[in-house]
């Protein structure tokens, strides 16, 4: 089969665009808060000081809410309420951090899945017209080895990136958060699957899976190149690892997808 090979121009520009996303990507984590104070400091500014002005006249309400509620009702009361507020703001306070926290980690997690996806997607495609037994495709086999021979690098920036989610070093997904399954029945009654040991052994049986086959069939398929004439014993090894990789892709990109898109 005929060797493909990119132009030196179109590797360079790869380096100069990856190294341009490097440096946005630290920029962004390094421009994250760290406290409450910060964050709330940060959209005051992006607002032009609206913030500040809208939360003066909330304050402002609540001042002359608190006063009114003063002269209708006992002094217990009235700390109560304002406890509660405090909490609320407290609360609200700490959502605006992991919000602004999670920004950086949500853009490098879409990057790596996005890219990630077309290596898997066009081994999915490959293995169906492996399956199929198809003519046509014949020509494009290197080309579709080449695409997904990004797999490798990709499963272990996705499982890292994983790992390190479940190690709360983002707030990405909200069945990790301990405080909130606690106020929350529903998550608290899918805490057998959503559970970050079975969900990283769940990501572990993916990758693993789908990097086996990947690397199963172009061995099968060098093999055929360098085989004796009419000796197609590694076409039909391929043919029936391919079928059975199907049966495994259907179902394991449906629990992907689940996993780390739905959850």
């Amino acid at each position: 089969m005929a060797m493909y090979t990119f132009a030196q121009r179109l590797k360079i520009t790869a380096f100069v665009l990856m190294g341009l996303g490097f440096i946005g990507l630290a920029i962004g984590f390094a421009s994250t808060p760290s406290t409450v104070a910060e964050a709330q400091a940060m959209v005051a500014d992006a607002h032009g000081g609206h913030g500040d002005a809208h939360g003066s006249e909330h304050n402002a309400h609540d001042t002359h809410a608190t006063d009114s509620h003063k002269e209708d009702t006992h002094h217990d009361d009235a700390y109560a309420a304002d406890a509660h507020g405090e909490h609320h703001d407290d609360a609200h306070g700490e959502h605006l951090l992991h919000q602004l926290q999670n920004k950086p980690w949500a853009a490098l997690y879409v990057a790596a899945f996005f890219f990630f996806m077309i290596a898997l997607g066009t081994l999915a495609f490959y293995a169906i017209q492996r399956a199929a037994q198809a003519g046509w495709p014949i020509l494009l086999y290197r080309v579709m080895e080449g695409i997904t021979a990004y797999l490798v690098p990709g499963s272990i920036i996705i499982y890292v990136f994983l790992v390190l989610t479940g190690l709360h070093a983002n707030h990405l997904f909200v069945w990790m958060d301990a405080e909130t399954v606690a106020h929350d029945e529903i998550i608290q009654g899918k805490v057998g699957y959503l559970n970050v040991p079975f969900f990283l052994i769940r990501a572990a049986i993916y990758l693993l899976g789908w990097n086996a086959y990947r690397y199963f069939s172009r061995k099968f398929s060098l093999a055929q190149d360098n085989a004796p004439s009419g000796d197609i014993s590694n076409h039909k090894k391929n043919f029936r690892i391919s079928a059975g990789f199907l049966v495994f892709f259907f179902v394991t990109e449906s629990m992907m997808a689940w996993d780390w898109i739905m959850s």
